[in-house]
């Protein structure tokens, strides 16, 4: 079977299945979050955050391992997001990540919450239809999600999480012209300018002038790599239109 057919084939598959299930982490998600914005009780943010755990917990175990196991080195990408959920159980234990309101991003970080709903959207623009269409309980969508949320309640960002997140965009953005997917194409618009608020936001709050480098120099370098990475990413995004 073609890669690309596999691809979409596993992707129905999936949908076909879960959808129901789909539909309510959805509506858990949106009641949660909406309980961050008006009741930030601690209550409510472990509820939060064993929620992020069980979203990543998901797809690399109900998404890769069972629905996408045909596909090759699935259990290579399952691996990858039982790892974050990992990184989550020990954010949740430690209580290094607060969940408090960053009201300097919070309008971009609801927009980028919001995105994964565009997914199936753009699908159907598309003139695909259910099951066969990008859902928003995938792996590009839920990555796209936490990001908008990390913006949102995130004053002091965990880079582990970020590092994993970039890693998965990158991931993304080859699958655009590979599987036919370029709803991932807002994974990869929405990591860059993300990039650099976290690690500005990280330069802020943890170098002083005595660092090495100086906090200055750190920002040049924090500009050149988001840069760089969205020269990349326009380049892979455009290059077939080029031809």
């Amino acid at each position: 079977m073609h890669d690309m057919e596999l691809f979409w084939n596993t992707i129905a598959e999936y949908n076909r299945n879960t959808w129901v299930l789909q539909a309510a982490t959805v509506l858990v998600g949106a009641l949660l979050v909406i309980l961050l914005f008006h009741r930030p009780t601690r209550a409510v943010k472990r509820a939060m955050k064993c929620y992020i755990v069980l979203l990543n917990i998901w797809i690399a175990v109900v998404y890769y391992l069972w629905f996408c196991r045909e596909r090759p080195y699935y259990w290579a990408t399952a691996f990858i997001w039982a790892i974050m959920a990992a990184i989550w159980v020990y954010d949740a234990v430690t209580g290094y990540t607060a969940f408090e309101r960053n009201r300097r991003h919070e309008r971009t970080g609801v927009l980028f919450m919001l995105l994964p709903l565009a997914f199936p959207i753009i699908s159907a623009a598309r003139g695909m239809h259910f099951p066969m269409v990008a859902s928003s309980v995938m792996p590009s969508s839920v990555a796209l999600f936490t990001i908008g949320f990390m913006l949102a309640f995130s004053k002091r960002v965990n880079l582990f999480i970020l590092l994993f997140l970039c890693h998965w965009s990158i991931v993304g953005v080859s699958k655009i012209y590979c599987y036919d997917i370029p709803e991932d194409a807002l994974l990869a618009c929405a990591i860059v300018p993300s990039i650099y608020i976290f690690l500005r936001e990280y330069v802020s709050t943890n170098m002083s002038e005595h660092s090495k480098p100086d906090p200055k120099t750190a920002n040049i370098l924090i500009v050149a790599l988001c840069a760089a990475t969205g020269i990349l990413f326009a380049a892979i995004i455009a290059q077939p239109l080029l031809q």
